[in-house]
């Protein structure tokens, strides 16, 4: 069957979708691109697969909303973010951590979590590195089940700023999930320190 090339109307619904699920994302903590799509989609009436903005389409509209309405807190809380990645990340350097989602990224609101993934040989060997730390956690649900899904899910703070870290087994390091890009600890340093990284 021949794809259906997007009318006027169609084009139009998908940037207001698209406009609605970036306005969630930034001002309700909503990380999902897929949850906050859906949801918008139904609060409009639109039933049409195609009226389905991309995760793109929404990632363009949040940057924008963002450089609109959160520019200087959105920036000083995102370095703030930032710095408690590369904090949490030297503490779990024995389990290979990578930074992802929208404090990599650039996308992360001011209720964001930051999401950092480890591969350990259990998640039990994570769970007794911050007991013997004295690191209060959670457990949390992972978000889908799915074959990327992870072992654990563990959530706590970091000097106020909420941590969310995927544990997946550690021979699961070397296979590329969907979602997007990951960096090391080196790869956060030069996007906080970018001077530094750049001189010999």
């Amino acid at each position: 069957m021949p794809h259906r090339a997007p009318t006027h109307r169609t084009s139009t619904v998908r940037r207001e979708i698209a406009a609605l699920a970036a306005r969630m994302m930034a001002e309700d903590g909503v990380q999902d691109y897929g949850f906050a799509k859906r949801k918008a989609a139904r609060q409009m009436g639109a039933t049409d697969a195609d009226s389905l903005p991309t995760n793109a389409e929404i990632e363009a509209e949040l940057r924008a909303w963002q450089s609109i309405y959160q520019d200087e807190e959105h920036a000083e809380r995102l370095v703030e973010m930032r710095r408690a990645a590369i904090e949490v990340m030297q503490l779990l350097e024995e389990f290979r951590p990578y930074l992802t989602g929208g404090v990599l990224d650039g996308t992360a609101g001011r209720y964001s979590e930051v999401d950092i993934e480890i591969y350990a040989e259990s998640a039990k060997d994570v769970e007794i590195f911050f007991l013997n730390r004295d690191i209060r956690y959670e457990h949390r649900e992972p978000r889908r089940a799915t074959p990327d899904t992870a072992e654990a899910v563990l959530v706590f703070d970091w000097n106020d700023v909420p941590i969310r870290l995927s544990v997946y087994e550690h021979h699961a390091e070397r296979y590329s999930r969907r979602g997007g890009e990951r960096a090391r600890l080196a790869g956060v340093e030069a996007l906080l320190f970018p001077q530094t990284q750049a001189s010999p």
